[in-house]
This record gives C-alpha cells, structure tokens and sequence, in this order.
C-alpha cells in the first residue's frame, strides 16, 4: 500500500466536502432528531459498505463500463433526490410528533440508503480514486478492502459527529419559521443535485 496517512487526508477532506448526504442528515437531524439523523448516516455507511464490496467482486468495474447500468443507476438516484426535495418543499411542518417519529426513522435511513447505493458517482470514485494508493502489481483485494473500508468507517465517525452537533444546536431552530426555511433551503438543494447528477456522462 502507497503512502496510508496520504489517503486518510485527502479521505478525511474528501468527506467535509459538503452534498446531498450532509443536506439530507442536516433535515432528518434538525426536523426528527439525532435517532434519525444517526439512521441517515447507517443508511449512508451501509450503501458505502455495498459499494465497497461492489468494487472488492468487480461488479463496479462493470457498472462503469456499462451505459446502460451506469445511466440506469443515474436516472435512480437522480429521481429520488429531486423526490425528496420536492417533498422537502411542500413539507408542511419539518418538526415531526413523537408517533410520527418511528416511521420518520425508518424513512430516514431509506433516505441514506438509496442516495448513495444508486449513485453511480460513489462506483467511479471507489474504482477510481483507491488505486492509486495500492501499490502497481499487487492483484489482491486486501488493500482495496481496507481502504473501502476505511473510508467507510471515517464517514461513518464525521457523520456521527455532525449528527451530535446538530442535536446540540436544534432547539435554537424549532420555531416553525426556522423549520420551513429549512424545509424550503434542503428542497432547493436536493433538487439542484438530483438535475447535477442527471447531466453526468458514463
């Protein structure tokens, strides 16, 4: 393996980066909860950890190289984030009552789940960005599982701590004002990156 602390930097950068997942844990989080913002990012992580193994079997390798699979994913993903940002939008109360909270939960790690697994993007940097810390000749997938996983586990602990700190900063934003600003700012957004993700060319 090539340079490891190199990649934990730029992972670690890579991650703070915001997108959709950062706007749909900052909704969840800030509408439902920490419960359902921490069952966003294991939405997320289980879609990366998909993806990990996707890359390990070689099944990634063949949605990139497969206009077909790649823009099927594409259209998936594609949809289902302008869904949430349209739903986002014409959301008529963000803060979610106590017996609305188990069904919220569970929609939120669908939310997390489904972004990430039909996002071809995540394939094509998985195949594209870890070899290059794995040293040239080496054929076995050993170091491509540890730096999937890595990855993951780094995503998984940024996540979680910024799920923790938006739980801290919530009751500053529960006025209903707040909350459809919110509603109306991540609609915005997740459509934004739903109509990006549909102009990307396999």
């Amino acid at each position: 393996m090539i340079n490891y602390y190199g990649f934990l930097f730029l992972v670690i950068m890579l991650i703070l980066v915001p997108g959709p997942d950062y706007v749909i844990i900052t909704k969840n989080t800030l509408a439902s909860g920490a419960k359902s913002g921490f069952q966003t990012v294991l939405g997320t992580v289980s879609a990366l950890l998909c993806h990990t193994i996707f890359a390990v079997v070689g099944l990634s390798a063949l949605i990139v190289k497969s206009a077909f699979l790649f823009n099927g994913l594409k259209y998936i993903g594609a949809i289902y984030l302008i869904y949430l940002g349209v739903k986002s939008l014409f959301a008529k109360d963000s803060l979610v009552l106590a017996n609305d909270k188990a069904s919220e939960t569970r929609n939120a790690y669908k939310q997390g789940l489904v972004t990430n697994l039909f996002n071809p993007k995540v394939a094509v940097f998985f195949l594209t960005f870890l070899p290059q810390f794995i040293a040239k000749g080496n054929t076995s997938f050993l170091p491509f599982a540890e730096l999937g996983l890595t990855y993951v586990v780094l995503t998984l602990v940024i996540y979680c701590v910024y799920v923790q700190f938006l739980a801290k900063v919530r009751r500053f934003m529960e006025s209903p004002r707040v909350q459809k600003a919110i509603n109306k700012i991540s609609g915005v957004i997740l459509i934004a990156f739903g109509i990006k993700l549909l102009t990307e060319k396999a």
